[in-house]
């Protein structure tokens, strides 16, 4: 494409070029991400097409995965680009999120930490603050809910046993299943991880609900304390 015609009104192009029309032709797979984008954006702004304002979008970030953790008013720092444009595009982001991942639901069985980071990997990747969840199972490790119990900082994430076990009781659950996320990307547990899991697992026995794992999620991957040695399955 040439960069001078991003300047032009998409209307001026000739019709192939045109992203919607693209589309129409080649399919969604065919078109850059600068193009994909200026469909959802629909309009430039003064002296820049959509694929313009799309392609400046595009360099203030290392990718898109970069790009789906930018709030509204960050996004719409970028000329040409209001809160309506801005949440169109997270609107989109967001279901492609969910495309990726296959939610825990009521019901479901939990065969190994295989299924659990399929589940929560997608949305826990790229947070900025780690998040701590729960996961209610039953005697048969069928799930009953998922709960977010705590947010934290950039590195931490405090948790006390009653925030996991008061809804595990109230749920009649057999066992749990502790998931939290590291922000860095790497899942290696700190000795805040380890002491922190040891103080649930006892909890647990304590009133007899067991700990069957604790994952900590990465970029890209994930630690099972179950099977790196680091604690025994529940």
């Amino acid at each position: 494409m040439d960069d001078r015609r991003t300047n032009l009104p998409i209307k001026q192009w000739p019709e192939e070029e045109r992203p919607r029309e693209r589309l129409h032709q080649y399919g969604a797979e065919s078109l850059s991400d600068a193009q994909l984008m200026a469909i959802l954006l629909g309009t430039g702004d003064a002296g820049r097409s959509a694929v313009g304002v799309a392609v400046d979008l595009l360099s203030r970030y290392r990718d898109l995965r970069e790009m789906s953790t930018a709030g509204v008013s960050e996004i719409c720092r970028v000329p040409g680009i209001g809160k309506a444009k801005a949440a169109r595009l997270l609107a989109a982001m967001e279901l492609g999120k969910r495309i990726q991942a296959f939610p825990l639901k009521e019901g479901d069985l939990i065969r190994g930490s295989r299924d659990v980071f399929e589940s929560c990997h997608p949305y826990l990747r790229d947070l900025k603050k780690e998040v701590f969840r729960v996961v209610l199972l039953n005697g048969k490790n069928r799930v009953i809910r998922t709960l977010t119990i705590s947010e934290g900082s950039l590195t931490a994430c405090l948790v006390h046993p009653r925030e996991v076990f008061a809804p595990a009781i109230r749920e009649s659950s057999a066992s749990v299943l502790l998931i939290h996320n590291h922000p860095s990307g790497d899942p290696t547990p700190s000795p805040e991880d380890i002491e922190m899991n040891k103080r649930l697992v006892q909890a647990g026995e304590l009133i007899g609900i067991k700990v069957l794992d604790h994952l900590v999620i990465g970029d890209g991957r994930y630690l099972s304390f179950v099977d790196q040695g680091l604690m025994t399955a529940g």
